[in-house]
Formats: structure tokens, sequence, C-alpha cells
């Protein structure tokens, strides 16, 4: 005999698997971490002014986080007064559902506000504050149900200016965030509770803003990130060095690599440029072996796309970049077509968001060169100093929606072909 408790349980659990989509962006550069939307059915050009404004929320704080979208809830960071705060809307019309705070902010010179995306799993959510707080959060109330400092509870490190940026990656049963620092540049906890469950041991770089990914190499699953020394790789059952390969440590690394097969892609600014690395498994180790170091890419942040066989994304200072993932070479560059920005892709379109003015351009993801189809600039810029910083968060595309944000301020627009 069922319980009304445990019966009341199982239905929401039921609801909550109901809500999730196929469409959804439930973690940092969506579904599988690779900026890419699965959507189809969208506008394949926007009018003069733009796709329809559905909604505009004023007060999302100071922040660069990007959100996380499942069904009809929309979850998003931003710092206002002394705190750090993840926040809930309801994505169909912006209303607010609840605000909790993760801890204190720490403004900065060039940037203020948090830059994680939380990540949303089953009943629950999982953010970073900028000073390292790992909360996990009940997503439909917004209480608390567990947290740890990653600076003071695990002595993490992070590499120049200390803030942490990464999005943790849920994994099983496994959170696995980056604490930096000489216990373990790595570490896995229990997603329920908490509890550590291993630190890389043999990896003790300091953490940089870069978020990890999944890669399973012949029945060897590993996560890979980049470090304050390079590119690194663990294992998954128990943290301990796969392998490792070292570049110059730029003054930031925010960009996630890129997984495709058995290969794995990763890109940074300040002149360090870009690498391909093929991997074998060895044993209960893996070889990496280089197949291309260049600086055709040195993405700055949000990232690259990989669509078909072909890298595209924003290289500092030669702008647009369009370059062949497996031998690395050089296919077209746009620098003076569009302003320095993040973006995504869906639908055979890249939707590219610039970091100055607010422009969105729709660019057919092609080999042959920049072809933008559409552009307009968000209604209003924020009024909050930006200090040194800029339109930093990379658009988000879920359940026909774009969701562009500019600090304290949220626009989402209607970008399906058809009324759905």
């Amino acid at each position: 005999m069922i319980r009304p408790t445990a019966c009341f349980l199982l239905l929401l659990a039921i609801g909550m698997l109901q809500e999730a989509r196929a469409d959804d962006w439930p973690q940092y550069r969506g579904p599988k971490r690779d900026g890419v939307s699965r959507e189809t059915g969208l506008l394949q050009s926007w009018p003069e002014d733009g796709p329809r404004l559905v909604w505009t929320f004023r007060d999302a704080g100071a922040g660069f986080s990007p959100p996380s979208i499942v069904g009809n809830h929309f979850y998003c960071m931003g710092s206002k007064d002394k705190d750090d705060y993840v926040f809930a809307l309801d994505s169909r019309t912006g209303e607010p559902l609840w605000s909790t705070s993760v801890g204190p902010r720490r403004p900065t010179d060039w940037g203020d506000g948090p830059c994680s995306t939380p990540t949303v799993d089953g009943d629950f959510l999982f953010a970073i504050s900028i000073l390292g707080e790992l909360h996990c959060i009940d997503r439909q109330t917004g209480k608390h149900v567990w947290h740890v400092h990653l600076k003071k509870d695990f002595q993490g490190k992070i590499l120049h200016d200390g803030r942490y940026c990464e999005s943790p990656l849920i994994d099983g049963d496994h959170v696995i965030c980056s604490p930096g620092g000489k216990q373990g540049t790595m570490a896995a906890l229990d997603k329920k509770t908490g509890k550590l469950l291993w630190r890389s041991k043999d990896l003790t770089d300091e953490a940089v803003s870069s978020s990890p990914i999944v890669v399973e190499i012949d029945g060897l699953r590993q996560y890979v990130n980049l470090t304050g020394k390079g590119v690194a790789s663990v294992a998954a059952d128990d943290g301990r060095l796969l392998w490792k390969n070292g570049m110059p440590a730029a003054w930031i690394m925010v960009a996630t690599p890129i997984s495709e097969e058995d290969c794995v892609y990763v890109t940074t600014a300040y002149g360090v440029g870009c690498g391909l690395f093929k991997l074998t498994r060895d044993g209960k180790s893996i070889k990496a072996d280089v197949v291309y170091r260049n600086k055709v890419m040195k993405n700055h942040h949000s990232g690259v796309v990989l669509v078909n066989g072909f890298l595209f994304g924003c290289s500092d200072p030669i702008g647009w970049v369009c370059q062949d993932f497996k031998t690395g070479e050089s296919i077209w560059n746009e620098r003076f077509a569009f302003d320095k920005g993040s973006f995504a892709y869906a639908d055979g379109h890249f939707y590219c968001y610039g970091e100055s003015k607010g422009e969105v351009a729709l660019v057919e993801a092609s080999r042959k060169g920049w072809l933008e189809k559409s552009r307009f600039a968000i209604p209003e810029l924020t009024k909050i100093r930006r200090k040194n910083g800029k339109i930093w968060t990379p658009p988000v595309i879920a359940n026909a929606r774009l969701y562009l944000r500019d600090n304290d301020l949220i626009y989402c627009y209607d970008i399906a072909a058809a009324r759905r």
C-alpha cells in the first residue's frame, strides 16, 4: 500500500518528468554543453525590428550568468545589495517565482556579479556563487538542500582573481566541480548530500573559469576541463589523472572543451590559441596525442560550436572564424561584419550577440563565409554602471524562445516559425 506522502512525492516526480522536454536548456551551453539547441521549426529570418518580444524582466541584478530553462521554469543568477542570488521565473510570462541567496557578492573593477549557470537535475538545481559556494536547491520552492564552500571546505584556489565562474556538471549521482588547488583541481560530490567522494589528488592545478565535460573513450569515462596549467582529464570513478597537456595560462580561460568521437578540442584567448587531441585508451589510462596546435581560434568567452565538421567562434583579434575541426585549418574569418560577442546554434543558424551595443545577428552556419540573414538590437541597455564589463552573457535558445541578458535586463523573444 502506498502512503499519502509517498503518493504525493510520486506524483510530483511524474510531473517533473513530464515537464522536461527535448528542447529544454537544462545547463550551461545546453543539453550537451556544446552551445547547440536541437530545435527545428524556427524562424529563418526576422522582421526588421526583430522577432516578437514576449516579455522583459528588469530585476535580475548584476551579473553575466546565462539561464537554464526546463519546461515552464527559467533559472538564473544575479547580485543584489550584498548577496548573490539564484532566482526562478515563469518562462512563459517572466513572472518571478522565488529568489534565494547563495552567499555574499564580490564586486570587481572589470565586471560584477555571478557568471555560473544553474544546472537542473530532476527536482533540484545546483549553482556556484562568485565566491565559491556550491548550493543544491529545491527548484520548485527555492529552499536550500545542502551547500559546501569550495574555498573554505576544500581549500580551493582559482587562477588570478579568485572568481568562480564554473557551472557544475551532474553525471549520474555525482556533482562534478573544480575547487582547484593542492588537494585536487577537480572534485566529485554526492548530489543528494554534498558529501565529498573524491579529489583529483594527482591533478593539483589552480582552477579556471571553464566548465567540465564528460568524455567516454572505449568504455573509460572521464571529465575534461581546462586548468591553470593546460587541459587535463580525470577518471569518473575515482578522480585519478588520465592525461594532461600543458599550455600557457591565460588571464581568463573560459571556453568549455569540445568533444567529438575520440577527439577533444580546447581554445582560449590572450594569444594562447587552440589545439586538438586524439584520445586512445591505454589500459586504465588514456593516451592523448596532439593533432594540431595553432592560433586560428583564440576564443575569449562563450566557447565555440562544432557543426558538420567545422568549428565556429569569435577569435581575438580577427573576429568571427570558421575552422576545420580535424585539420585546424582556417576556412574563413570576418572581422568587420559584426561586433565581438557570444553565440549559440539552432536550426541551421547562429544567434550572435554583440558585446558592445546589444545587437543580435542571425547567421547561416556555413563554411562559405559570414552569411547574415537578419539583425536587430535589444530595446534597452542596462543602466547598471559597467565599469570595464560588457555584454558577456551568451544567448540561450529553448522551447522556441530566445533569451538575451544585459546585466539586470532579460529579454525573451518568440522565434518559432509558427505558433506552437
